[in-house]
């Protein structure tokens, strides 16, 4: 659709100066958009022409006047396609600043982005968790060094990225930081939404990821097998912070809490509930979901195990995750376990072997999990051979007999 600019110039004839005078005004239409100004120059009313807006007669002093506003319409008509040229969007308000030379402020991307990380870190235990700042803090340095690496540049506005800049961006995560392609992914993503925040605050109008679809590769997620989990179970520990360790990690496979809600997890959240049972009854730190969960005689033991020993009313004595992570690969190494043991993984084990093979339905495990979509509950849990043999002989005895019904 072609844009309707128009330029027009005329006299407030209601406002006389103490000369005789009146001011010359120019109005700018765009697109329906009315922005006016004052020209600074004045003319006496009886010499203006409202039909051709422009001064009567050929006199040198007209002449000198119509030539002027002619160059100050050739100046918009100017700004106006240079601004075509440059941005997406064209204003009225955007040609008269540039031709009063009113500079409007650019927004820099990394500056927004600094902005957005400091406001969302005060939201910290409110409504975001700290691994979501930090995971936004670590996507700031990565496009600042991208920056500094791809372009020699401090900043950039965000007039300027393009679907050019993205791509290299990636480029950039694949290959100088050796990221995966999820890694990659998931730097996209934030990015991507400091991008739609800009679009919404009316910085830039144009989505330059509009082109651009992120990737994500599917992974297969570990989980302890029965034996696996059974031998960590079964395992006698003579270091005491692998025993603690061990409990914690157990007690998770057992109600599918991840790490930041275990260590959330005081004795509030324990609870009597309908049936007369203990039941884990809290909101997920991550995504505020009420999760509610049955306590199985596994976690029960746990949790009287180390009942009135902590300080403010804390459940079970949880270090750091980095810490946790660390004793567990002990741990497995002790157990005879191959596989990557981190506390995350007692969480996959909890939706596949503990509860999926042994038959829960998945719309039961969704909810324990404090899932809002079934297809994030998919990604956790998987539907082992064993749970196939379980099931395909549970149908076997259900149409037992109707092979006599065969002719053959």
């Amino acid at each position: 659709m072609r844009s309707t600019f128009k330029i027009l110039f005329y006299v407030r004839k209601n406002y006389v100066n103490k000369s005789g005078r009146v001011c010359i005004m120019v109005r700018i239409t765009l697109n329906g958009e009315i922005v006016q100004f004052s020209s600074k120059l004045d003319i006496d009313p009886k010499l203006w022409d409202t039909k051709s807006g422009k001064a009567i007669g050929k006199s040198f002093k007209a002449t000198q006047l119509n030539t002027t506003l002619d160059n100050i319409k050739a100046s918009l008509i100017h700004n106006y396609r240079e601004i075509e040229r440059q941005e997406p969007h064209v204003t009225a308000e955007k040609i008269r600043n540039a031709f009063l030379g009113i500079a409007v402020k650019k927004q820099m991307l990394l500056e927004v982005f600094k902005q957005h990380n400091e406001e969302i870190s005060k939201l910290i235990g409110i409504s975001k968790s700290k691994d979501t700042v930090q995971k936004y803090q670590r996507t700031y340095r990565r496009l600042e060094g991208f920056m500094k690496h791809q372009y020699s540049i401090n900043d950039i506005s965000l007039m300027e990225i393009n679907y050019s800049f993205i791509t290299d961006f990636e480029t950039y995560l694949r290959t100088v930081c050796s990221c995966g392609v999820n890694t990659t992914a998931k730097f996209m993503q934030l990015f991507k939404r400091i991008i739609i925040i800009s679009k919404n605050n009316g910085w830039i109008h144009a989505d330059p990821f509009a082109n651009y679809k992120i990737c994500l590769e599917k992974v297969d997620r570990g989980y302890l097998t029965q034996g696996e989990l059974s031998a960590i179970m079964q395992r006698k520990f003579k270091i005491k912070r692998l025993e603690q360790v061990r409990d914690i990690f157990i007690f998770s496979c057992f109600t599918g809490l991840a790490y930041i809600d275990v260590f959330g997890l005081r004795e509030n959240h324990i609870r009597t509930s309908f049936d007369g049972k203990l039941w884990v009854m809290k909101k997920r730190q991550k995504t505020s979901i009420q999760s509610n969960i049955l306590l199985l005689d596994v976690p029960k033991m746990i949790l009287e195990k180390y009942k009135g020993k902590l300080p403010n009313g804390k459940v079970l004595p949880v270090l750091s995750n980095q810490k946790m992570n660390s004793y567990l690969k002990e741990i497995a190494d002790l157990c005879g376990i191959e596989k990557n043991l981190t506390f995350h993984l007692a969480r996959h084990t909890f939706a596949t072997t503990v509860t999926l093979a042994k038959g829960v339905p998945i719309e039961t495990v969704s909810k324990m999990l404090g899932h809002t979509n079934m297809k994030t509950t998919q990604i956790y849990a998987r539907i082992t051979n064993s749970k196939i043999g379980h099931d395909m002989q549970e149908l076997s005895d259900k149409i037992q007999g109707m092979d006599k019904m065969l002719t053959l």
